[in-house]
């Protein structure tokens, strides 16, 4: 019963994190869609570590992307990360790593983040990871984000938490409340080449473009986060 609780408390949490969203699965990669784009695809490798609760290491659920349109409510997206792409180790020298496939309408988005979750046995907590990239899509092909990093630190002062305050135990058992997100955006292509052909192959005929992400603004998050606090508009 205690269990059933405690998943209930941390689903609640983290419906109230993804709000009222579409949700969207990755992009299929294969021979047609690789040679010939008619969407836009973009593609993102992502590594999670907590160093300071490293029993719970973060795995990727999604990524959370509002469409910047005229519009009274927020147009949120959720694209979900898929077997397909995940490499989990579990331990914090390594970290959880993702190959994520992103398919997007024309449009300006801005990334406002990661969603993901530390659990165990009886204990499943939500992360949030704030990002603010900003993406721009114009038309069809595949196009390279670049590589995101984000660990887990104890927080100093107030900084942003790695996770929420909601549910309070499970929260502080996991790092989401003590912790914060150090981040880290770079260029590794010359690396993730190699990581999606071999989970995808057909991308060894792809013309990718590269369309990094800027650096990451911690000054930014920390604002967006004051403000919203979990909310959906971001900064």
């Amino acid at each position: 019963m205690l269990s059933r609780l405690l998943a209930a408390a941390s689903l609640a949490f983290l419906l109230f994190q993804t709000g009222c969203a579409s949700h969207h699965g990755m992009a299929t990669l294969d021979e047609k869609t690789a040679a010939k784009p008619t969407k836009a695809v973009y593609l993102l490798t992502v590594t999670l570590k907590n160093n300071f609760v490293p029993a719970y290491q973060p795995k990727l659920v999604s990524l959370k992307l509002q469409k910047l349109v005229q519009s009274e409510y927020p147009v949120i997206q959720l694209h979900e990360a898929d077997h397909l792409g995940k490499s989990e180790t579990l331990t914090p020298i390594t970290g959880n790593s993702y190959l994520l496939r992103v398919e997007l309408e024309p449009g300006e988005y801005s990334l406002l983040g990661l969603i993901s979750k530390g659990e165990s046995m009886f204990i499943t907590s939500p992360f949030f990871t704030p990002i603010q990239g900003r993406i721009s899509v114009r038309g069809p092909g595949i196009f390279y984000l670049g590589h995101i990093e984000a660990t887990v630190r104890e927080r100093k002062g107030d900084e942003f938490h790695a996770g929420g305050i909601m549910p309070t135990q499970e929260q502080r058992l996991t790092g989401g409340f003590g912790g914060t997100w150090d981040v880290v955006i770079t260029d590794q292509w010359a690396e993730d080449q190699g990581k999606f052909q071999n989970r995808f192959p057909a991308i060894a005929h792809a013309n990718v473009q590269k369309s990094t992400l800027s650096p990451f603004n911690r000054n930014s998050a920390q604002a967006w986060w004051v403000l919203n606090n979990f909310m959906e508009v971001p900064n």
